[in-house]
């Protein structure tokens, strides 16, 4: 449907739905963790990014440029090939063997959390000092000066 839909807003709102059922099979996969920022990341900061720009191109029918039959034509041609060659993939994929054993607890946010705080406890602490003065830094960066006027 995002592919599909002539309105681009509408566009948008089917790659949101398309965002969340990405995340829906992390957590199949159970890794909640990257569901969780898939979400945040991806639905919530990406998505509000391109409506607004979407919103700000303001895009109307009559001053869209009709594309010429040759371009039509040769899209067609290139997405028939891509298609060839996920079908070709798609048959050499069911020859790879299936996981034995899963530990389920790979994903979880408890360990992650217990191999941040534990193992990678230096660099998880010093990127986020670096993070804080990057953000300090921006803001210093785009606060005005106060202009003196004698």
């Amino acid at each position: 449907m995002t592919v599909l839909s002539k309105n681009p807003v509408h566009s948008v709102i089917y790659l949101i739905g398309c965002f969340f059922a990405i995340a829906g099979h992390y957590l199949l996969l159970n890794a909640e963790f990257l569901a969780v920022v898939h979400i945040i990341v991806y639905a919530g900061a990406i998505m509000v990014l391109f409506l607004s720009t979407l919103m700000l191109m303001n895009l109307n029918d009559e001053t869209e440029q009709h594309k010429p039959a040759l371009a039509k034509i040769g899209a067609v041609i290139a997405a028939g090939l891509l298609m060839l060659v996920l079908v070709a993939v798609l048959k050499k994929a069911d020859a790879l063997p299936a996981p034995v054993n899963q530990d389920l607890s790979i994903g979880t946010i408890k360990n992650l959390g217990k191999v941040l705080l534990d193992e990678y406890l230096f660099p998880f602490e010093f990127s986020s000092v670096l993070f804080l003065s990057a953000m300090i830094g921006a803001v210093l960066l785009t606060k005005k000066e106060k202009s003196q006027t004698a």
